[in-house]
C-alpha cells in the first residue's frame, strides 16, 4: 500500500503524552492485574440530571435538527455574559467579547494558529498541560519554558525572562487553578502579568478550565476580574469540569475583541458550531441552579483532605494543591519521574502520570487525580503504604 507523507506541520506535532499513558496502562491491564488509575483528569461523575433532562428535550426541537448560527446561538452567548456577571462580576458584550469552542483543547491550539507565525515566539507554562504545545508545534513557532517552581508558589517568575524574550513574545498560556499542580493565583500576579503584557504587546491566554474548583474557603480568581485583563487577552473556559460534561466537548473564549474575532473567523472555516440541543443544555447548566456545582467542589475537597493527609502520614512529599483536582507528588529519593511511575504501577498497580510529561520542570513530581471514589482512594493509600515498605 502507498505511504504518503504527511505534511511538515503534522510531523512536527510532539508525541500524544495522554495517549502514551493510556497505552501503558491498557497493556498492565490486558496483562490479566489490576490497576487503580490516578493518571487521568477525567471526571468520575455524571452530569447533573437537570443538564441531561434539558438536552433530551431541546433535541426534539425542530430548529435543531438544522445547521446551527456559525458561531453560535445568541441565548448561549448571553447565558455565559450572565454566568460571568453573576460568578465575578465581570461584564461581557456577548456578541464580541465571547466566542464559543468545540471544547477548551480546540481552543486553545486555535489561538497558536491564529496569532503566531513561523519563529514567533510562545511563553509557556513548565510544567503544564502538553497540549498547550501543540498549535505552537504545528505554526513552526518557538515554545519558551517559564519554570513553575516549588519555591516560587509554581508561578513563573517573570523577571527570569531576558527583556530580548518578552520583545519576541506574541502568545503567553497561563492556567490557574494549575494543572498539574494544583497552585493558584492571586491578583497581584495576574496584575503583573496585565503590566508585561501591555508593556510587550503580548496575548494572554488563560486556561480556566478548572475555575470551579477551589478549597479551603478560597473561590479561584478569574483572569478578566482584574482591571485592564481584556485589553490584553482572553480567559478560556470549559464545561467539562465545572459540570461534568467532558464528554460533551463544549467551552468557550471570552475576553479581548480582537482575538474574539479571530477565534471566530478560523472556526467558522473549521466547524458549523455545536448542535443546537447541547448549546441549549449549556445554557441551562450555566443559568440555573448551582447546587451541583458547589456539591461536585466539596466532593473534590473531601476527597484531596483524605489523601493529602494520608500521603503526608506516609511521609511522602506531597505539595499543597489550593484548587483543580490534582495532587502534585514529589518523588523518594533516588527515583525520576518516569522510574517512580513505573515502579508504582508494577508493583502494587497504581497508575500515575509521571511529571517530566508536562515539561522538564516536572521533573521530580507525578500528579494524581482525585477522579477516584473514597474507598477507591483509601485502597490507594494502602497500596502507596505497600510500596513504602
Amino acid at each position: 500500500m502507498k505511504q504518503f507523507t504527511p505534511s511538515h506541520a503534522v510531523n512536527r506535532l510532539p508525541e500524544q503524552f495522554f495517549a502514551k499513558l493510556v497505552s501503558k496502562l491498557r497493556t498492565y491491564e490486558e496483562n490479566g492485574h489490576d490497576a487503580i488509575n490516578l493518571g487521568q483528569g477525567n471526571p468520575d461523575q455524571p452530569t447533573p440530571d437537570h443538564i441531561v433532562s434539558s438536552l433530551k428535550k431541546a433535541a426534539e426541537k425542530p430548529i435543531y435538527h438544522k445547521y446551527p448560527p456559525f458561531q453560535g446561538f445568541e441565548f448561549l452567548k448571553e447565558a455565559i455574559a450572565t454566568y460571568y456577571k453573576r460568578e465575578y462580576d465581570v461584564d461581557l458584550d456577548p456578541m464580541k467579547e465571547v466566542a464559543i469552542l468545540p471544547g477548551s483543547k480546540t481552543g486553545l491550539v486555535e489561538l497558536s494558529q491564529a496569532f503566531l507565525n513561523a519563529g514567533d515566539v510562545a511563553l509557556m507554562p513548565d510544567p503544564g498541560y502538553p497540549d498547550y504545545w501543540s498549535g505552537v508545534a504545528m505554526m513552526d513557532a518557538v515554545l519558551e519554558p517559564m519554570p513553575l517552581v516549588k519555591e516560587h508558589d509554581f508561578l513563573p517568575d517573570y523577571s527570569a525572562i531576558s527583556e530580548e524574550t518578552w520583545n519576541k513574545a506574541k502568545l503567553m498560556f497561563l492556567n490557574y487553578p494549575n494543572n498539574p499542580t494544583g497552585a493558584v493565583a492571586d491578583r497581584s500576579f495576574f496584575e503583573e502579568t496585565i503590566d508585561r503584557a501591555n508593556r510587550h504587546d503580548v496575548c494572554v491566554v488563560h486556561d480556566f478550565a478548572y475555575g470551579a474548583i477551589g478549597f479551603d474557603g478560597e473561590k479561584p480568581l478569574s483572569f478578566l476580574q482584574v482591571p485592564g485583563a481584556k485589553d490584553v487577552g482572553v480567559e478560556i473556559y470549559t464545561m467539562s469540569k465545572t459540570y461534568n460534561m467532558a464528554g460533551w466537548r463544549i467551552a468557550f473564549a471570552v475576553g479581548n475583541q480582537s482575538v474574539i474575532q479571530a477565534l471566530e473567523l478560523l472556526q467558522d472555516h473549521y466547524f458549523c458550531s455545536l448542535f443546537g440541543a447541547e448549546q441549549e443544555a449549556a445554557a441551562t447548566a450555566l443559568l440555573e441552579s448551582q447546587q451541583c456545582v458547589e456539591d461536585l467542589r466539596q466532593t473534590y475537597e473531601t476527597r484531596r483532605n483524605l489523601l493529602v493527609e494520608g500521603l503526608k502520614a506516609l511521609k511522602y512529599d506531597v505539595q499543597p494543591c489550593h484548587g483543580s483536582f490534582f495532587v502534585w507528588l514529589g518523588v523518594p529519593e533516588g527515583y525520576t519521574s518516569e522510574g517512580f511511575a513505573d515502579e508504582l504501577l508494577e508493583q502494587v498497580g497504581l497508575f500515575v502520570a509521571p511529571g517530566n510529561g508536562f515539561g522538564t520542570h516536572g521533573e521530580g513530581y507525578v500528579r494524581i487525580g482525585l477522579n477516584n471514589s473514597e474507598e477507591t482512594l483509601k485502597d490507594a493509600l494502602e497500596r502507596f503504604k505497600a510500596f513504602k515498605k
